[in-house]
C-alpha cells in the first residue's frame, strides 16, 4: 500500500467515561463566554479527577481567547509559549485577559493571562501568521503500526485500574493509541524506553473551525509529553512516587491540519536535571 509522504504539522516542547460525551465536554469548555472585547470566561468540565486545572485545558482555552480577539482577518496560529505560575481551582471559572500586541496585515500577536481570584495562573504569548509560499522540509516520520491496529486506552488500562486511577477517571475526549507500551506496562515488565510514540485524534468529529482543531491539539499535547522523562528511568505514574507539574509549554504549528484525523505524536526527553525534565515532541499527519 502506498500513501503520500506524511507532513510534520507541529512540534512541542514542555518542561515539566463515555468518550463521545467527554468530547462534548471539551467542546463545551472551549466555547468561552465573552465578557468584553479582551476578557473571556472559561469553565472547567464537570468531570475532573485532579485537584488542579489541567494545563492542556488552559492552553486550549487561551488559544481560543486569543483567536476570538482577532479583528483583521483570521490568520492561523503559528506559535504559542506558555508559563504556568500556579495551579487552578477546578471548581471555579478562569478569566482569560487578552492584550493586543500587534494586528498587522498578515501577522497578529496576543498575550493571554489566565486568572482566578485576582491571581495569575498562566501567561501565554500566541502568534498568528498567514501561511505563505517558501522553503519546505521536515524530518521523517517514525515507522510505527497504523493506529487502528493498536489497543485502545481502555484496553491499555485493563488490569491497572487501581494503580493509575487518576488517568482512568480523567476526561478522555482524545482517542489515544500507544505504538509502544505505556509507562505502567513498561514498569511492570522492568523495562525503560527513551521515547514515546502515540497516535491521537479527537474521539469524534470536530466543527470545521481551525481554531478548535488547534485548541484540541493543545489540550492533547500536554497528556503524554512528559512520559519519556520517566520511562527513560524505568519509572511509571501510579507505581513510583512522582510529582510532575508543567512549568513551560511551547508549540509551533507548521501546516494546517484536522485533529479529528489521526496524527502521530512522537516525543522524547533530551535532558533531566535539577528536578526538571524537558520533553519535546512532533506531530505528523
Amino acid at each position: 500500500m502506498t500513501a503520500p509522504p506524511p507532513d510534520e504539522v507541529g512540534n512541542v516542547s514542555d518542561e515539566v467515561g463515555n468518550n463521545s460525551d467527554d468530547l462534548g465536554q471539551l467542546l463545551s469548555i472551549l466555547d468561552l463566554e465573552r465578557s468584553g472585547d479582551d476578557l473571556f470566561l472559561g469553565q472547567n468540565p464537570p468531570k475532573v479527577s485532579t485537584p488542579r486545572t489541567f494545563g492542556g485545558q488552559m492552553l486550549a482555552q487561551g488559544v481560543v481567547a486569543a483567536a476570538r480577539s482577532l479583528t483583521r482577518g483570521n490568520p492561523p496560529v503559528h506559535a504559542l509559549h506558555a508559563h504556568f505560575i500556579r495551579g487552578g481551582d477546578v471548581h471555579k471559572p478562569i478569566e482569560y485577559h487578552v492584550q493586543r500586541f500587534r494586528d498587522g496585515k498578515s501577522f497578529a500577536n496576543r498575550q493571554i493571562t489566565a486568572m482566578q481570584d485576582g491571581e495569575e495562573l498562566c501567561t501565554m504569548l500566541v502568534a498568528f501568521q498567514d501561511n505563505l509560499a517558501g522553503l519546505e522540509h521536515a524530518v521523517r516520520i517514525p515507522e510505527v503500526p497504523h493506529p487502528e491496529e493498536l489497543p485502545t486506552m481502555g484496553e491499555q488500562f485493563a488490569g491497572f485500574e487501581d494503580k493509575i486511577a487518576t488517568f482512568v477517571d480523567a476526561l478522555h475526549p482524545i482517542d489515544v493509541r500507544f505504538a509502544n507500551d505505556p509507562s505502567w506496562k513498561l514498569r511492570e515488565a522492568g523495562r525503560s524506553l527513551d521515547h514515546n510514540r502515540v497516535w491521537m485524534k479527537t474521539d469524534g468529529p470536530l466543527p470545521d473551525d481551525p481554531v478548535l482543531h488547534v485548541a484540541a491539539m493543545c489540550y492533547a499535547s500536554d497528556t503524554t509529553v512528559l512520559d519519556s522523562i520517566i520511562t527513560t528511568h524505568g519509572l511509571s505514574w501510579g507505581f513510583d512516587r512522582l510529582f510532575a507539574a508543567t512549568v513551560n509549554h511551547s508549540m509551533w504549528f507548521h501546516r494546517e491540519f484536522r485533529f479529528d484525523d489521526w496524527l502521530l505524536y512522537a516525543t522524547e526527553s533530551p535532558v533531566a536535571a535539577g528536578a526538571r525534565g524537558l520533553g519535546s515532541g512532533r506531530f505528523w499527519t
